[in-house]
């Protein structure tokens, strides 16, 4: 709803485009037709529709209207074709904006308010161009300047003065800049469509046709607009045509009194911009202020601040105008109906979320009996080890078996990936980075038995016994003495680190580990054995929970882990 400050208005204007439509013979005029039209500036449009002229059933007169093509942000280029019109391409910039204007030959554009022609066949333009002995000259009425960027030269313009005209070169003249880029060209305008701009209006082309006549109209427009209607006669009907919006009434009136804008200091950016109004109701008048999350409400329809237009000798302000018939309470109960619709959805049976219930319920089993047996497995295990150091063991087999069957997925892995955490140095590191260290120091590989580094952190923290037992932990190559201590064979690429305790919980490499340390000098088996010291720790550490730092509180974090790799030994006899 655009209104002029001092004005009172009742009309506004529809945000969906129409087709408009005035049917008259010279005698009777039809009823005003306004067809929706919703077009896409992608794939096909099909609109097509008839009506009827004249008042008796028996001569009434169809018509028909066919869309044949729509054209969005349309622009006029020039096709070159050597049997048309001659055209010189005149390029300007007002208003801070680029615009593109094509001179045909014997004419005149008033182009903002400067009469500019192409061998014009009077002396009225104020800028003329003409050709002469091949060469484009150029005549102007007013005085100015031109630059050339190219070399920066700098000249005057005299008028009443013919002289050669300089392309691509920027021209003043009586405040209008302008560039010819290239000399004239003879073809063809046709309106294409350009890139997309909301400021540029589109181009609709229909076919009229009635009493076997068909004629072809181009009608310009688009939302908001009110202007650019055509007139146009077929057989012996007269159409008056817009392709625009389709003005609107309220039951009541608006006055503007008063708009107001606040600007940045030091810009022309607006701060903010508000409307003091007057309503002039059937009933009562009273005065409002609409301004930014401000809005009126009156009579089923609410008035927002919108834009404003400046441009004009009046200030203009535009309400964007939003009619509720119903009001909101069918909004409110429609909002209900749907949460009481979503409570019923956890009770009802047959339901999809009843079927991903019983699904739940199903796996929860599932996952139960697994736990179950490896709790058997592991209470069987923790009894061999007390009778027999060695024997009845897990196999390798059982452990992958066990290990993929509780296997977190990767997209979920992927998710714990981007976790931020703490390592022991206090450094922030992503979860992934910090898996990847673990699974590198400790087993010398990038991944293990086919498992992510993120989803061997997972494991370790979902099932810390288990991996107790499994073959993790890298032993160096040719180191034949390590493995004589741990009771391992001299092949065993990977130990388990419940091979480095006794059924009675000592730390079987202490104190060879300790005797390494104090060495000034150390041999190849002391150096990895402190290495190797080292990977059981991280992965005890990682076992305990003390090496993921996630809790914010340190008392509590110390409380939950448990663990830390400094108090390894102790805890390792301990056990």
């Amino acid at each position: 709803m655009p209104i002029n400050e001092g004005e009172t208005t009742s009309s506004f204007l529809s945000e969906t485009t129409y087709l408009n439509v005035v049917i008259d013979d010279n005698k009777d005029q039809a009823p005003k037709i306004h067809e929706k039209m919703l077009l896409s500036a992608w794939g096909k449009n099909n609109f097509e529709f008839d009506t009827y002229f004249g008042k008796n059933a028996s001569d009434q007169q169809k018509v028909t209207f066919k869309l044949i093509d729509y054209i969005p942000w349309a622009e006029k280029k020039l096709v070159e074709d050597e049997n048309g019109e001659e055209y010189l391409f005149f390029v300007e910039s007002s208003e801070g904006s680029r615009h593109e204007h094509y001179l045909k030959k014997g004419t005149i554009q008033n182009i903002h308010g400067i009469l500019v022609g192409f061998n014009a066949p009077d002396n009225n333009a104020t800028i003329n161009f003409f050709k002469e002995d091949g060469s484009l000259k150029m005549l102007t009425k007013e005085s100015g300047d031109w630059f050339r960027m190219a070399d920066q030269k700098k000249g005057i313009v005299t008028k009443d003065s013919v002289q050669y005209f300089q392309y691509l070169t920027l021209h003043n003249v009586s405040g209008l800049q302008f560039v010819i880029p290239r000399p004239s060209e003879k073809g063809t305008l046709t309106m294409v469509s350009g890139p997309k701009d909301p400021k540029k209006l589109d181009v609709v082309v229909f076919d009229i046709t009635t009493d076997n006549t068909t004629e072809r109209v181009e009608l310009t427009g688009g939302q908001y607009n009110t202007q650019g209607a055509k007139e146009i006669t077929v057989g012996n009907l007269n159409f008056r045509m817009l392709y625009g919006s389709k003005e609107l009434k309220t039951p009541f009136k608006i006055k503007l009194n008063d708009f107001q804008l606040e600007k940045y200091p030091g810009s022309e950016s607006a701060a903010s911009y508000a409307s003091e109004v007057t309503v002039l109701g059937l009933d009562e008048t009273f005065d409002y202020r609409i301004f930014m999350n401000h809005i009126l409400d009156y009579k089923g329809y609410k008035f927002f601040q919108a834009s404003y237009d400046l441009s004009g000798e009046v200030e203009q302000t535009r309400l964007s105008v939003n009619h509720d018939f119903w009001g909101t309470f069918i909004t409110y109960l429609g909002y209900s109906m749907l949460y009481f619709g979503m409570i019923c959805i956890f009770f009802a049976k047959n339901t999809r979320f009843d079927d991903l219930k019983k699904s739940l319920v199903k796996l929860r089993k599932k996952k139960s009996i697994i736990a179950a047996i490896t709790l058997l497995l592991f209470t069987y295990s923790s009894f061999a080890q007390h009778t027999s150091h060695q024997q009845n063991r897990f196999s390798n087999q059982q452990i992958d078996s066990i290990l993929k069957a509780n296997l977190v997925n990767e997209q979920h892995a992927e998710a714990f990936n981007k976790l931020v955490i703490q390592d022991a140095g206090g450094r922030m590191k992503p979860a992934h980075t910090f898996a990847s260290e673990l699974v590198r120091k400790v087993s010398q590989t990038n991944s293990f038995n086919g498992m992510k580094p993120s989803q061997v952190l997972l494991s370790i923290i979902e099932n810390p016994r288990l991996w107790f037992e499994v073959p993790f932990i890298y032993l160096e190559k040719g180191n034949t003495q390590i493995r004589e201590t741990l009771g391992l064979k001299e092949k065993t690429k990977y130990a388990r680190l419940s091979d480095f305790i006794t059924p009675t919980g000592i730390y079987k490499i202490r104190e060879k580990v300790s005797e390494a340390q104090k060495e000034n000098v150390k041999n190849k088996f002391q150096k990895d054995l402190i290495n190797i010291d080292r990977r059981v720790g991280l992965l005890y550490s990682a076992i305990g929970g003390g090496i993921l730092k996630i809790y914010p509180i340190p008392a509590r974090r110390k409380q939950h882990m448990g663990i830390t790799t400094r108090n390894l030994q102790s805890k390792l006899y301990s056990y």
